[in-house]
């Protein structure tokens, strides 16, 4: 289904860039054949028949730019893009590149789950330009498979670098770990398994309990408990080591890469640079302001077909708020903020930002600085989603 510029509504050019250059596109997916217990995303399971719909909307949605841009990074997110069958993927980049078309060395990266992947669909990924394959893994123990609600097996994910490998040479990994009942023991035993498949890039989260879920309903319950806040630090701070001795960087608090693999995509939002985004759910960030579209598909769609745009939340921010917000994503990166920088994009100073928040950060040596940059140490990584609310309270 073409997109009919008489649909267009006067309100689309809020998304049409005025004063920047977005660098980089995020296209959601939202179909998944289930939903876990503990996904609180934007995502559709079971329902593939209306495949066809959602991309009738993601058409006439980037059919509202009213002008081509040359990205150099793409990011296709879900739900699972990967459950997308040929035909439908085709449709899909053929929406994409009706408004953009690709740097000489763009990043493309495709989420994918490791039962989808197969010799054909590897294939058909790199035939349009995907190099980066982001596959969630989670992990390899077949009981924590279970009680995270996958529909994997370690032979899969096996099977699944093999296959890409034949076609794509970056490869990045999930992993979960402080779920219910894990050990030490198992969660070494999932890193180990994840290197011994040689990734360019591992991400590695603690889980988290959102509200909505199935797992925070049964945490209420009591049938699922979390883990001790002091395993939780024992986790982490082992794989920041392990994953050092193996040649992996951490380069953000949850990112680890080879050196050369950063994630470029998600570095143009820890840098909080401007960015396209379509889909349910889906948050862009032109001109300073955020506009995050509805997160159920349904309306999504329902909304594109009457004419009107799905967005559901425009933010607009001070200078003040932008400075804190762009610091307190910033500093989850471990080479910390660059001071001089920082004052160029913000006009404000980090100290300006910080505030008093500042000398309580020294004073429990959760950060440091020097000369040209400010950083949080290992121990305020390790809170940093406390600190990034203390910076933006201020």
């Amino acid at each position: 289904m073409a997109s009919d510029s008489n649909l267009t509504p006067a309100s689309a050019r809020a998304f049409n860039p005025r004063q920047t250059v977005p660098g980089s596109l995020y296209i959601h997916v939202p179909f998944c054949r289930h939903r876990c217990g503990y996904c609180n995303f934007s995502l559709i399971a079971g329902r593939d028949h209306l495949i066809g719909r959602f991309l009738d909307a993601i058409e006439i949605e980037i059919g509202w730019l009213e002008q081509s841009w040359v990205i150099d990074t793409l990011f296709l997110g879900g739900g699972t893009p990967s459950h997308l069958q040929e035909k439908d993927f085709r449709r899909l980049f053929a929406a994409i590149q009706s408004r953009f078309s690709f740097t000489e060395n763009v990043e493309v990266t495709t989420e994918c789950n490791p039962g989808d992947i197969a010799a054909d669909k590897v294939a058909l990924f790199a035939d349009y330009g995907v190099n980066r394959i982001s596959l969630g893994v989670q992990s390899f123990h077949r009981q924590k498979l279970k009680r995270l609600e996958r529909d994997h097996d370690a032979a899969q994910v096996a099977r699944a670098v093999d296959l890409i490998r034949r076609h794509i040479d970056d490869v990045s990994m999930d992993l979960i770990f402080a779920t219910p009942e894990e050990t030490m023991a198992l969660w070494r035993q999932d890193v180990e398994a994840a290197l011994a498949l040689d990734p360019d890039h591992l991400s590695t989260y603690e889980l988290t309990w959102e509200k909505g879920t199935q797992f925070w309903n049964r945490l209420n319950r009591r049938e699922l408990h979390q883990t001790d806040e002091e395993l939780c630090a024992e986790m982490y701070e082992w794989t920041i080591d392990r994953l050092a001795r193996a040649g992996l960087e951490q380069y953000e608090v949850s990112s680890f890469a080879v050196r050369g693999h950063r994630c470029r995509h998600n570095l143009q939002y820890w840098n909080r640079q401007p960015w396209f985004a379509f889909g349910p759910g889906a948050a862009r960030f032109i001109d300073g302001i955020r506009q995050i579209n509805h997160s159920s598909t349904m309306q999504y769609m329902k909304r594109i077909e009457a004419g009107q745009l799905p967005v559901v939340e425009t933010c607009q921010f001070s200078p003040l708020e932008a400075a804190a917000e762009g610091l307190a994503i910033a500093v989850r990166q471990v080479d910390g903020v660059s001071k001089s920088g920082f004052l160029d994009q913000f006009g404000v100073s980090i100290d300006d930002v910080l505030g008093e928040v500042k000398a309580t950060l020294m004073e429990h040596a959760l950060a440091n600085e020097d000369s040209e940059r400010f950083r949080l140490t290992r121990q305020g990584m390790m809170v940093c989603d406390r600190i990034a609310v203390e910076i933006v309270g201020q």
